[in-house]
């Protein structure tokens, strides 16, 4: 059994950016340990400080938010090519299905980090009916 603590953050411990501790995949209690235990598997808890990860659930927030972001990012290289250099038809999917996919690939664990922090520093749970 392991005695590191589980609970809340004490008051007096600094906060750590949602948004820094998410982009770098770190736990956001501690701002240290590492959130994830492969590319987009959440760790089960942090290495650090012990937080247990297990509330975190993202669901399809960060394939849509990848792909959302990823497709102005591949939207606006395309416009700048085809102002640029006026390629040939062909080019376009040789060129961007790759690309679309590395940006997409490349966005998808910053945005699953983002959302698990802000749902640590916010305290978001299940949505529950009072009666």
């Amino acid at each position: 059994m392991s005695s590191e603590p589980t609970g809340p953050r004490p008051s007096s411990a600094p906060h750590p950016s949602p948004v820094v501790t998410g982009l770098l995949g770190r736990c956001p209690r501690c701002g240290k340990g590492s959130m994830f235990r492969n590319f987009l598997a959440l760790a089960d808890r942090c290495t650090v400080c012990g937080l247990d990860l297990t509330f975190a659930d993202t669901g399809d927030g960060p394939a849509f938010f990848a792909s959302f972001l990823g497709g102005f990012i591949v939207l606006g290289v395309g416009v700048w090519l085809q102002i640029a250099y006026e390629p040939d038809f062909w080019v376009y999917p040789v060129v961007f299905i790759p690309f679309g996919a590395a940006v997409c690939l490349g966005l998808i664990r910053l945005c699953k980090g983002v959302l698990v922090s802000f749902q640590y520093a916010n305290k978001a749970g299940q949505g529950r009916l009072e009666s």
